[in-house]
C-alpha cells in the first residue's frame, strides 16, 4: 500500500498548495452572484462552527429566510417531483429559465452553508434554459428532459471546467470535452448547472478534501453526508436540486442517499454511460467496476432518468455502455412476490434503527401479501464479499497516493486512517495471499468472486426469488471520520448487483437507545449510543432481480 508519510526530497520543490486552493476557493466564492449570497442576519441564526454544532438547517427553513427566492421559486425547488416539472415544462407552464434560476438560487444558497459544490456555471446555464425555452415555444422539445437542471458529480467532464477530484494537483486542469453521460443528457434537453464535491480520492464516505472542504448534512450540520457522491446527496437533500447523477463503485450513491435521506440507485454495471470521467487511481485499473446513477426526492425520478438514458442507445456514444432495451414490467400483476431478506452479518452487527427499519419493511411487505425469505448470514456471505472488495481496492493505492504527495497537500483525516493497520480490517476469507504477487493476488481474488457470484446466482435460482431487501449499512448518518468500511454496500459491487432505495424512516433517540454488544473484532467493532443530536434518516437497499437464475440488468 501506498505510503502517506511525509517526502521531504519531494516537498522542497512543491509549489505552495495552499495558495493554490485558495485561488480556486477565491474563484468559487465570486461565482456566487452578490444578490444570492446569504444575509448575515440568517448567518446568526446558527451555532459556528457548522460541522462540530448540530444546525439542523432543514428544520430552520434556512432557504425561505434568506429571501433571495421568490414564492414561486421557492414552490419550484420545493413542491414539485421531477415527473411534475418535466410536464410543466413541456406544456410551457413552467419555464426553463425560471426552473434553472431557482435551483441556481438554492445551489448558491446551499455552498455557502454546506460546501457542496466544486464548479458553478450559471451563467451558461440561464443561456442554455432560454434557447431551449425558444425552442419549445416554436413547437420543438429538445428531448424527454427539456429544460431539466441536473446536477454532477465532480468526477463528470463538462468542457471548460476543472474535474480535479479532490486533488490540488489537478487543479488548473480544464476539460476539453465532455463526459459522454454529459453529452447524452444536452441531447435529452437537460440543463448543466453545478458539480458537486466527493471525498479526496473518491474511497471514503466522507466528502472532504483540502479544496472545496468538507460537505456537511443539511439535516444535521455534524453528521456525515456521505460519499463519495455526498455533494449530490446534500445538494439534493436541500433541494438545490431536482436529480442529481453520482457514482458508485463501493456504495458511493447509496451512501449520500442513506445519509442525506434521499432515493438514490445502482443500477448494475455498464447500464449509464461511466466513460470519459477523471479519477484518482491508475488509468485502465478497474478491480470492480464501477457505475453511474442517479440521487433525488422523488422515486419516479429514479425510474425517470434510468429508463431515459437506457432507451437512448448509450453504447453509441460510450464504448463502456451497453445497449439493453428498458424492461417494463406490469405494475397490475396480480402475482405475488417472493422477497429475500438479507440478514445481518455477524460480524457486522446492525445498529437498532437499521434493524427497526428492517423489521418495519418485512412487515409491510407480508401486509401486502408477499412471500418473505428469510436468508441467512451464510447464505448472505457478506462478510467474505466484503473482504475480497476490500482486498482488491487496495492491491493498488501508489497512483492515488501520488497524486496526493504530487502538490505537498497532507491527507484528510477520513483518508488517512484509511492507511492505518488498525482500519484495514481482517482477512481470513483468503489465506496467505499477502505473500502473492500483486498478479497472483488479483488471479485469487477474481477466484474467490467468482465463487461468491456463482453462490449468489443459486441462491436466486433455488429460492425462486423475485427481490432482495437489507440494509445499506450498519448504521444511519453518523459524525464527521466515523464512518468506516461500507461492508453492506461494497459486497454488492463485487456482485454487480442493481440496488434502489426501498423504505425509509428516521433514527429516534427514544426507541433506538440501546448500546450494541461489540463484535469480538475490534477492526469490525460497532458500538454506539444514539442522541437526539446523532438521529438522521434510514434508508434500505433493494435489490432488483427478476425470477431468473441470474440477476436482473437494472
Amino acid at each position: 500500500m501506498g505510503s502517506l508519510g511525509p517526502d521531504t526530497e519531494a516537498s522542497a520543490s512543491l509549489a505552495d498548495w495552499q495558495t493554490k486552493v485558495a485561488h480556486k476557493q477565491k474563484q468559487c466564492r465570486d461565482a456566487i452572484p452578490r444578490e444570492w449570497q446569504v444575509p448575515p442576519q440568517v448567518l446568526e441564526l446558527f451555532d459556528f462552527p457548522l460541522e462540530k454544532k448540530a444546525n439542523r438547517l432543514i428544520d430552520l427553513d434556512v432557504v425561505r429566510k434568506t429571501g433571495i427566492l421568490s414564492d414561486r421559486e421557492l414552490a419550484i425547488t420545493e413542491s414539485y417531483t421531477v415527473p411534475e416539472l418535466l410536464a410543466e415544462l413541456a406544456s410551457g407552464q413552467l419555464t426553463s429559465v425560471e426552473v434553472t434560476t431557482a435551483f441556481s438560487k438554492r445551489a448558491a444558497i446551499a455552498q455557502q452553508l454546506i460546501s457542496c459544490l466544486t464548479e458553478t456555471f450559471f451563467g451558461q446555464a440561464l443561456e442554455r434554459a432560454r434557447y431551449l425555452d425558444q425552442r419549445r415555444s416554436e413547437g420543438n422539445l429538445v428531448g424527454l428532459l427539456h429544460g431539466l437542471p441536473i446536477s454532477l458529480k465532480d468526477s463528470f467532464q463538462v468542457a471548460g471546467t476543472e474535474a480535479s477530484i479532490g486533488f490540488v494537483s489537478f487543479l488548473g486542469k480544464k476539460s476539453t470535452e465532455n463526459s459522454p453521460i454529459v453529452d447524452m443528457l444536452l441531447s435529452l434537453g437537460a440543463v448543466l448547472y453545478v458539480k458537486t464535491n466527493i471525498p479526496m480520492t473518491l474511497m471514503t464516505a466522507d466528502s472532504h478534501n483540502n479544496i472545496f472542504g468538507r460537505t456537511l448534512n443539511p439535516h444535521n450540520t455534524v453528521l456525515s453526508a456521505g460519499g463519495s457522491s455526498g455533494g449530490e446527496g446534500a445538494l439534493v437533500a436541500f433541494r438545490g436540486s431536482p436529480l442529481g447523477v453520482g457514482t458508485d463503485v463501493a456504495g458511493s450513491v447509496r451512501i449520500p442517499a442513506l445519509c442525506c435521506g434521499t432515493y438514490g440507485f445502482k443500477p448494475t454495471s455498464s447500464r449509464i454511460p461511466y466513460g470519459g470521467q477523471a479519477t484518482p487511481g491508475l488509468p485502465g485499473w478497474k478491480p470492480i467496476t464501477a457505475c453511474a446513477g442517479p440521487l433525488a426526492n422523488d422515486f419516479e425520478a429514479l425510474e425517470i432518468f434510468t429508463k431515459v438514458v437506457i432507451d437512448s442507445v448509450p453504447g453509441a456514444l460510450d464504448s463502456t455502455a451497453i445497449d439493453v432495451p428498458w424492461r417494463q414490467l406490469d405494475p397490475t400483476a396480480e402475482s405475488k412476490l417472493r422477497i429475500g431478506v438479507l440478514a445481518e452479518d455477524p460480524s457486522y452487527p446492525l445498529h437498532p434503527p437499521v434493524k427497526r427499519a428492517l423489521e418495519e419493511a418485512i412487515r409491510r411487505i407480508q401486509a401486502d401479501g408477499h412471500q418473505v425469505i428469510q436468508l441467512s448470514a451464510e447464505q448472505g456471505r457478506v462478510a467474505d464479499a466484503t473482504e475480497v472488495a476490500a482486498r482488491l481496492f487496495t492491491l493498488e493505492t501508489e497512483t492515488t497516493v501520488g497524486h496526493i504527495k504530487a502538490s505537498g497537500e497532507p491527507p484528510v483525516p477520513s483518508v488517512a486512517a484509511q492507511h492505518q493497520p488498525a482500519n484495514r480490517g481482517e482477512r481470513s476469507f483468503v489465506p496467505d495471499i499477502s505473500k502473492l504477487g500483486k498478479l497472483q493476488q488479483y488471479a485469487a481474488l477474481t477466484v474467490k468472486r467468482q465463487e461468491l457470484s456463482e453462490d449468489w446466482r443459486k441462491l436466486w435460482s433455488d429460492l425462486k426469488l423475485d427481490a432482495v431487501i437489507g440494509p445499506p449499512a450498519q448504521n444511519t448518518a453518523v459524525p464527521h471520520d466515523t464512518y468506516g468500511w461500507p461492508p453492506y454496500t461494497a459486497h454488492l459491487n463485487l456482485l454487480d448487483v442493481g440496488l434502489g432505495r426501498l423504505v425509509g424512516g428516521e433514527a429516534s433517540a427514544d426507541i433506538d437507545s440501546i448500546r450494541l454488544v461489540s463484535s469480538p473484532s475490534p477492526r469490525r467493532r460497532s458500538s454506539l449510543t444514539l442522541s437526539h443530536s446523532q438521529c438522521s434518516h434510514i434508508k434500505l437497499a433493494l435489490f432488483v432481480s427478476d425470477a431468473s437464475p441470474t440477476p436482473a440488468i437494472c
